[in-house]
């Protein structure tokens, strides 16, 4: 009854609300790529040729983050027709791939097999998903669309220090690949600050797709080159795994929690069901009157929860019977909170289901502290149109090869699938047969690009950030219920738990000595990161208020409000 109550109340808050936002907003992970979504809305675009222009710019200025040889899931709000939808550009498995591809002949995984090299690329998406948005949504040609990106890769891009930090990390198999060395390094080393990437081939690339749409990526000159490189390097593409390859729009996931109605999105990606998953536990409990080592306690139980059922159900959806319509259930959620002491932490030995095969994949698995690898952006016009997605190449320059007369950097998405069941991939995340590998087949992500609604406005959510995109989403959601401002939902400092490693990850200023001590006593590890993670860029539409937009201090995104001259 509560459920249809709020429905109803969403349903005339439209009709009262039914005003465009009198000012356009975008929050984006690289200043150049906000600027160039705001180019193409002041020249007539709407969100989603925004998204074009952003995604392409990302896909020029953060190399490390998102490229045209990875993929990721953009998440629309048509306002007119208030219609959602989430068009999947995730990369697929090659037609040559197979289950047991990175294991040796006794079953083990081939250290690094999965995340370096050509072997670990799977078939990019970002093109179509470019494509697909300028033809079904977009006011503007491509051609237009993609002019800000032709540009910056043209005239190149300066280096900055998180370029470099990313650069040192992935230094030797940068060097490994002279095509990828000769434009992302200089004298084969990480760059001078200021030192520009100028990116010459990826320019001819992006103006065949400007010119020829999905004909100038996956089929003719570009695909042939794409498709030979790889070979050459020991992968396993076909030019008919180019040719085949097709997004698809999917129905989100939808839920409520308290008064919010959130959109987020379904398999391949696990964000809308955990998220789903933890906050209908948590809206079991009055968070608010419990002191802030309870509120952990139970955050984090709620995380184990989720992760336990992302690790044994999901996967690509059209592979795998993944029993979403149950996981999301509100039923399914007060079932498992049944398990839930205030007092004391259930290990996650104790669930039942997948245990982890290994405490560690190899040495790499220490980037997971890191979290600022794939990007997000939020985009809104003054249409009211929406647009929140999250782009990724995987690991921090994917495979770090890049394909030979293309400028293309292909993605390490095949890492991850299950390269074995109880394996953890990069990020530690394990998984079953759910999300083994198979041809055709897209890979469990936990992009998390989300809308929340309410009778007094909308909010954009999204952010980087590996295995802990989820639980950051979740923070920012928590922070948002609280009234906080949007600079509180991006700065809110962080804590994480992901069923194994059993440990709850927390950055310096998230927990104090005292709090971590009483989380001990009722039965948590804890481990205290390095450094910081993520990168969340977020819009808030308050229907009284305005608009306001932030982008995460912790890397060099940025976050513009502005307005759009109406037309006479």
């Amino acid at each position: 009854m509560k459920h249809l109550l709020l429905l109803l109340s969403l349903l005339l808050n439209v009709s009262v609300n039914a005003q465009t936002p009198s000012q356009a907003a975008i929050a984006t992970a690289h200043p150049l790529a906000t600027q160039a979504g705001k180019t193409i809305l002041q020249s007539g675009g709407n969100a989603f040729d925004a998204a074009i222009a952003i995604t392409a710019t990302l896909a020029v200025v953060e190399p490390y983050s998102s490229g045209l040889g990875g993929g990721g899931f953009w998440l629309l709000r048509e306002q007119k027709q208030h219609k959602t939808v989430m068009i999947d550009g995730r990369e697929m498995a090659p037609a040559k791939a197979h289950r047991d591809m990175y294991l040796d002949q006794d079953g083990q995984y081939i250290a690094k097999s999965s995340v370096d090299g050509a072997l670990a690329a799977g078939i990019p998406g970002t093109v179509a998903a470019m494509v697909h948005l300028a033809e079904k949504y977009g006011n503007l040609p491509l051609q237009q669309v993609l002019q800000p990106a032709i540009k910056q890769a043209q005239k190149g891009f300066p280096v900055t220090e998180h370029y470099q930090k990313m650069a040192r990390f992935r230094l030797s198999v940068l060097q490994k690949y002279k095509t990828s060395a000769d434009i992302f390094l200089q004298n084969n080393d990480v760059p001078e600050l200021g030192y520009l990437i100028v990116q010459k081939e990826l320019a001819q690339t992006l103006k065949l797709i400007a010119q020829h749409g999905n004909a100038g990526f996956y089929k003719g000159h570009i695909a042939n080159k794409l498709v030979d490189s790889v070979k050459e390097n020991k992968g396993i593409w076909q030019l008919s795994d180019l040719k085949n390859y097709t997004i698809k729009e999917r129905e989100p996931v939808q839920f409520h929690y308290r008064d919010m109605k959130i959109t987020s999105v379904p398999p391949p990606s696990s964000g809308g069901v955990a998220l789903a998953t933890i906050l209908q536990i948590l809206q079991n409990y009055d968070l608010q009157s419990l002191d802030e080592v309870s509120q952990t306690h139970l955050a984090v139980e709620a995380m184990r929860r989720a992760y336990r059922d992302r690790a044994e159900f999901l996967g690509d959806n059209d592979f795998a019977n993944v029993p979403v319509e149950r996981l999301t259930h509100i039923r399914y959620a007060d079932g498992l909170k049944a398990g839930i002491r205030l007092d004391k932490a259930m290990p996650s030995s104790d669930l039942p289901g997948i245990r982890s095969a290994t405490k560690k994949k190899n040495a790499i698995l220490k980037h997971s502290s890191e979290g600022q690898d794939t990007t997000h952006f939020s985009v809104l016009d003054t249409l009211g149109n929406m647009v929140s997605a999250t782009m990724s190449i995987n690991y921090p320059f994917g495979s770090g090869f890049t394909a030979k007369g293309t400028g293309v950097l292909l993605n390490d998405e095949m890492d991850d699938f299950s390269a074995r069941p109880g394996t953890p991939n990069v990020y530690g995340l394990v998984g079953a047969e759910a999300n083994a590998i198979a041809p055709g087949k897209r890979p469990l992500s936990s992009m998390s690009p989300t809308l929340v609604e309410t009778n007094k406005g909308m909010a954009l959510l999204g952010t980087p950030g590996g295995s802990r995109i989820i639980t950051m989403v979740l923070l920012a959601i928590l922070e948002l219920e609280k009234n906080a401002s949007v600079q509180q939902w991006v700065t809110r400092p962080r804590f994480h738990h992901q069923y194994l490693p059993d440990k709850i990850f927390y950055e310096k200023n998230a927990l104090s000595k005292e709090q971590v001590s009483q989380l001990e006593q009722m039965g948590h590890q804890t481990r205290v990161l390095d450094s910081d993670y993520g990168n969340m860029q977020v819009i808030s539409w308050d229907y009284k208020m305005g608009v306001q937009a932030a982008s995460d201090p912790r890397v060099e995104g940025q976050a513009v409000v502005f307005e759009i001259p109406r037309k006479k």
